[in-house]
């Protein structure tokens, strides 16, 4: 019997039926990989689309032209999501397989613009919540037009002939988005503390975390990371201040802009405070991605061999 065992494992071999057995679960675990990718590429689509048409949800007056070109940009975008997460190799969108880092952005983008549509409503449709968020933004306002601030910086960009309530709208508007951003800042600067972020996540790629990122160009990878850190922290920081500066010295103001149509108060007074700090976030993201680098060569130095020089 224990010849005829053997001889129908050694058939089996012959017949590949062994190897079979191998392929399948790999062949499994790789249309797994394949839906999974699939499907996370789709869902990110489809919560991009939902943030874009947020505005023009919410708020009441919104004509059937912007709305149908809401549903443009934002399938136009919703596209463009779905084809970066679900290709193989990176495009344009950086920390693709990093995260938190673009959840965060997002979660902070989809709330500034949550806050200010409900605040926004208040005025065209109000409600019991839309009239709390309406209460708690202008306390925001009043506690951050101090002196100097952003928020004081955005208010003196108006126009001379604006209303109070025009004025009150802005600067409530604006403290909120700011607040916001900052609160997401600290929030991510803590997640990327507690779990050790990039570390955690295994081998950082950094041609497909940082597409646009050339390693082999420009000398040391560490030194071009940390001068690209110190850029975007510097930038991340003044934003804030430069752009309401620009606009008031180029002699446009933020009165050439009709923030009266409240999906333009929406999305100005978003992306004023968004894009600052996403700069933050990318400043610090390189730096601890550079920190991690050098600490990798110095355990690399510490365990090579003494008097070992390679041919």
């Amino acid at each position: 019997m224990g010849k005829i065992k053997a001889v129908r494992h050694k058939v089996r071999e012959m017949m590949g039926i062994k190897e079979r057995r191998r392929i399948a679960p790999a062949l499994n675990e790789g249309r797994a990989a394949v839906l999974s990718q699939f499907t996370g590429a789709l869902t990110r689509a489809f919560m991009v689309m939902v943030l874009i048409a947020t505005p023009s949800v919410l708020l009441p007056g919104v004509t059937a032209d912007g709305k149908q070109m809401v549903a443009l940009i934002a399938l136009f975008a919703g596209v463009l999501t779905f084809v970066e997460y679900n290709a193989t190799y990176p495009g344009l969108i950086e920390f693709r397989d990093a995260p938190p880092y673009n959840r965060t952005r997002f979660l902070m983008l989809l709330c500034i613009v949550f806050f200010l549509s409900i605040m926004a409503r208040s005025h065209a449709a109000p409600s019991t919540l839309a009239r709390l968020f309406e209460a708690v933004g202008i306390l925001i306002g009043q506690g951050l037009d101090f002196p100097y601030s952003p928020v004081r910086l955005v208010t003196l960009t108006l126009a001379d002939n604006s209303t109070p309530a025009h004025a009150m709208a802005v600067r409530s508007a604006a403290g909120v988005a700011y607040l916001t951003s900052v609160l997401a800042l600290a929030i991510f600067a803590l997640i990327l503390r507690i779990y050790d972020w990039p570390s955690k996540n295994g081998a950082f790629n950094v041609w497909t975390n940082l597409p646009t990122f050339d390693p082999t160009v420009g000398g040391d990878v560490v030194a071009r990371l940390e001068r690209d850190a110190r850029f975007n922290l510097v930038l991340g920081f003044l934003l804030p201040f430069l752009m309401p500066a620009a606009f008031k010295l180029g002699g446009m103001g933020l009165g050439a802009i009709d923030l009266h149509y409240a999906p333009a108060l929406v999305w100005v007074m978003a992306l004023w405070a968004f894009l600052p700090a996403s700069l933050f976030m990318r400043g610090i993201a390189m730096s601890r991605i550079a920190g991690m680098i050098r600490n990798k060569r110095d355990r690399s130095s510490e365990t090579a061999v003494p008097g070992y020089f390679p041919a």
